[in-house]
């Protein structure tokens, strides 16, 4: 069993210790948030908060992950209000939103160690192939959000779900837990 952190919650996973950490997360944990994308390290569709780090988690085993701290973009927040969520979508920096939540882990660790990056800063920090081609509004969505997250700004933008995840099961037919 490996054992470690995700989402603040201690987690043992009973699968090999060589399964990348970003299957675990999808297919035991069910956080589908990260995304499946290459599979080779490339897209940073998986990107995830590894102790602080942006790692790619297909690139990362479990074995590797032992001891460890996990953050998903699950955990940044369960309404979408967390500063970068809601200055993606000002910017309209979310197009089909594949590669967004990646991104959005990439840029919230890059906040976390630099509150004013540079345009330079956050190329160099946001790797991520996007196939809709929004690298200036994410650039304009780091930089907005950074200037929430300092004080000198608000967003006024996107309404949070107003649904549970739990409710939204419950709403959805095909989610819907059936009672024999």
């Amino acid at each position: 069993m490996t054992k470690l952190t995700v989402n603040d919650r201690p987690v043992e996973y009973r699968m090999d210790p060589q399964t990348p950490l970003l299957w675990a997360l999808r297919d035991a944990s069910n956080l589908t948030g990260t995304k499946f994308g290459c599979g080779q390290g490339d897209c940073g569709a998986c990107i995830v908060d590894i102790d602080g780090e942006a790692l790619r988690s297909c690139l990362v085993t479990l074995a590797e992950a032992e001891g460890r701290f996990v953050t998903t973009i699950e955990k940044l927040s369960v309404d979408r209000s967390h500063p970068l969520q809601q200055a993606f979508v000002a910017a309209g920096a979310v197009q089909c939103g594949f590669c967004t939540p990646g991104m959005i882990m990439a840029a919230s660790i890059l906040l976390k160690k630099n509150a004013s990056p540079t345009d330079a800063d956050i190329d160099a920090a946001i790797t991520n192939i996007c196939r809709c081609g929004v690298y200036p509004r994410v650039r304009d969505a780091i930089q907005r959000a950074a200037r929430v997250m300092r004080g000198e700004a608000r967003l006024s933008v996107a309404p949070p779900p107003g649904i549970t995840p739990e409710d939204a099961a419950a709403a959805v037919p095909a989610l819907r837990l059936k009672k024999d």
